[in-house]
């Protein structure tokens, strides 16, 4: 069994924040794969399901950000879990927009949601690091991570859902590269269909050049012009 966290902040004015691309994730993936409807528990919603044959609970945390680890701490204990049955869905500020990688363990980097996971949990879990940029100074990040992505950026946004739902099978069955490959087909598609260039022969022949005696060149061609 899995556990599935997306962090963010409960509430309308929240929604579409950069900040709450976590709960964004885990919401895609219960629409996509026909997870029960989110019922109140845990101090936050849950919603069961199967992702591959295994058994996935969605967790978001109604604690608000700052307090994450109260309700997934209640989660693990109640379903006899492990921080390395964990999986946290969370924004990046240190990764570009809609970039996503994938880590296990590791420090907090001052993200305050995953400071209450430490506190509580401690740190042997999986993240899904989801990029949202930084606004260039620390003074700014309050209010930018508090702030909603722009309607430029809702293609690339839901390029990302629609790719974190793709693999999310692969996610719970623990196959990270591959999770990733599927995430990746949906934000950075191959150019054909192998992802390659085509073969030599299937390429056009250069047309073929003629000697500058049979095809001046622009050059030429306007110098004569000048000197009629």
């Amino acid at each position: 069994m899995r556990l599935f966290v997306g962090l963010g902040n409960v509430g309308a004015k929240y929604a579409g924040n950069r900040h709450n691309i976590g709960f964004m994730a885990v919401d895609r993936i219960a629409a996509d794969h026909g997870f029960a409807p989110f019922r109140a528990k845990f101090q936050g919603a849950v919603s069961e399901g199967a992702l591959g044959g295994e058994k996935v609970v969605l967790l978001k945390p109604g604690t608000m950000m700052n307090l994450s680890g109260q309700s997934v701490g209640e989660a693990m204990r109640f379903y006899k879990l492990t921080p390395a049955d964990i999986t946290v869905f969370h924004d990046e500020l240190d990764l570009a927009p809609f970039k996503c990688r994938l880590k296990m363990g590791g420090g907090h980097a001052g993200h305050n949601g995953l400071r209450s996971l430490h506190a509580h949990i401690g740190d042997d879990y999986a993240r899904v690091r989801l990029g949202i940029g930084h606004p260039g100074h620390k003074d700014r990040v309050a209010d930018y991570v508090l702030s909603d992505f722009f309607n430029a950026e809702q293609t690339a946004l839901d390029d990302l859902l629609r790719g974190l739902s793709d693999g999310a099978a692969l996610l719970a069955a623990g196959d990270g590269a591959r999770f990733l490959n599927a995430v990746a087909l949906r934000t950075a598609p191959p150019r054909s269909a192998t992802g390659t260039r085509p073969p030599a022969a299937s390429r056009p022949e250069p047309s073929p050049t003629l000697p500058d005696s049979h095809a001046p060149s622009l050059f030429e061609r306007l110098a004569e012009r000048f000197r009629r």
